[in-house]
């Protein structure tokens, strides 16, 4: 790649570009079980740039990759055919805010907090939250339609996106959407690279809309001796018309994990439910107050909630560290991200978690399960010895029969965190012949099969997610 780099360089600048094997290899990694790397880095600030680029690119043929933090789960970001990765995270700048109008406009490496820390003195907010809210940047969060912790209430990053500026494969910039709230003219072409992975273009710029901040918020802890319990009370609560900020659940597996991890002493019960509501006080203390009488109906061994800052923060500081603590739980044992994200209708919550438990014990497994609940989207984190000869075996398997449950109680593989490699073999399995019309639509946008190639199930599938680890096997 050495006349590429030269090339590359004169478009963004000698400092902009690498092929630096040191760098390359901090860019053949994200968060997800995978590893595979570029050939050339580069770093462009403008959308002019990331249009010569790929237009260098697909004249050559040469395999594009957007990048943005890195935090994705299932390898989104990495360069499953080498190539160029385009790291965003230099067009970083609040190019417009106007919260009379209700919209944002940032260039996609701006990171989710600091947008919010900008918003919060003018009261307004972009909601979604992802767990890696510190560090993850918008355009990430665009092309994966992420979303978190408030989305029962708020929804996800799709229902935020006005417009988009998007370089398309041939290196042509365009338009999509507006900045106004609604918009009814022709196809609504900017959703549909929300969600895209990067397998359709580069995200340059992207049109939010905000939501004004609560005036208040408190925050319930609920503890049950039976998961299905909990599982029950929050179609019980969905069920009663009441529609909370925050509906999260944890597990026995978790809740041990983050008392070792962080000494919280929470009770080392089956089930735990965090609830939470915001809006004026009056309706939120209306609407705890229901809550609670509801998650009573079902037996919870404990029960508190409060509206203290400095409480609710140490109630959700266990939920927040469950991921970061799964690794700790057991010498030996990692914690890995397969099946990791399924969503089902939310009144078959008790069935997922009840089919979770049983394939764990089925396939000798430990597995911590805990999510959104308020919407259906669950994430079992799969502990294992990586060494261990069948483990990644056992937990092909279970994945597998996971994913076979969530998508015939109606469910999807994704709520949030997308397809990328890991789910790709499992693509087939929910979308059937619908993948063929996402094939139609990516060759139509990107026939040279340019962007983000062998991600989303739309060419070259990998048969298992076992491949291409960032792990050493046993055999």
């Amino acid at each position: 790649m050495r006349g590429h780099e030269q090339a590359l360089a004169r478009i963004v600048g000698k400092d902009n570009v690498s092929a630096d094997e040191t760098e390359l290899f901090c860019y053949s990694f994200d968060a997800s079980i995978h590893s595979s790397g570029p050939n050339v880095v580069v770093r462009p600030v403008s959308a002019k740039q990331v249009s010569r680029v790929v237009r260098y690119a697909s004249k050559r043929r040469i395999p594009v990759v957007p990048r943005g933090a890195g935090t994705a789960l299932c390898g989104h970001s990495l360069p499953w055919h080498g190539g160029i990765v385009i790291d965003t995270t230099r067009m970083n700048r609040i190019l417009e805010t106007r919260v009379e109008d209700l919209y944002v406009v940032v260039g996609p490496g701006i990171v989710y907090s600091e947008l919010n820390s900008s918003l919060k003195p003018l009261g307004f907010f972009f909601p979604p939250e992802p767990g890696s809210a510190d560090v993850c940047t918008i355009g990430g969060m665009v092309a994966v339609n992420a979303s978190g912790i408030k989305a029962v209430k708020y929804g996800a990053t799709r229902d935020y996106v006005l417009g988009l500026e998007v370089v398309l494969p041939n290196g042509e910039i365009v338009r999509t959407g507006s900045r106004t709230v609604k918009n009814a003219s022709g196809y609504q072409l900017y959703r549909l690279f929300v969600g895209s992975e990067g397998t359709l273009g580069v995200i340059t710029e992207v049109t939010l809309r905000v939501a004004p901040l609560p005036d208040y918020t408190a925050t319930a802890l609920a503890s049950y001796e039976d998961l299905e319990a909990a599982g029950r009370t929050v179609t019980k609560l969905i069920k009663s018309r009441l529609i909370p900020a925050a509906l999260e659940i944890m597990d026995k597996t978790c809740i041990q994990a983050v008392n070792k991890s962080l000494r919280l002493n929470l009770p080392e019960v089956d089930g735990l439910l965090i609830v939470e509501f915001d809006g004026h006080r009056s309706a939120v203390e209306h609407d705890m107050n229901k809550a609670e009488q509801i998650c009573r109906t079902e037996n919870p061994t404990t029960y508190t909630w409060s509206d203290d800052p400095a409480t609710r923060e140490r109630l959700w500081a266990g939920r927040k560290a469950v991921l970061p603590s799964m690794s700790r739980l057991k010498g030996g044992q990692v914690s890995t991200s397969l099946a990791d994200d399924m969503i089902v209708p939310i009144s078959k919550i008790p069935q997922l978690v009840r089919s979770i438990a049983m394939t764990a014990r089925k396939e000798h497994l430990t597995i911590g399960t805990y999510g959104h609940c308020g919407d259906g989207n669950l994430h079992a984190k799969v502990l294992l010895n990586v060494r261990e000869k069948g483990a990644w075996g056992r937990a092909w398997r279970a994945c597998r029969e996971i994913y076979r449950t969530s998508i015939a109680l109606g469910g999807s593989l994704s709520g949030e965190h997308g397809i990328g490699i890991t789910r790709a073999p499992f693509m087939k399995m929910e979308h059937g012949t619908e993948l063929n019309l996402m094939r139609t639509i990516k060759a139509a946008i990107d026939p040279s099969n340019i962007m983000n190639p062998g991600k989303l199930s739309l060419n070259q599938v990998p048969k298992t997610f076992v491949t291409r680890l960032r792990y050493p096997v046993g055999r």
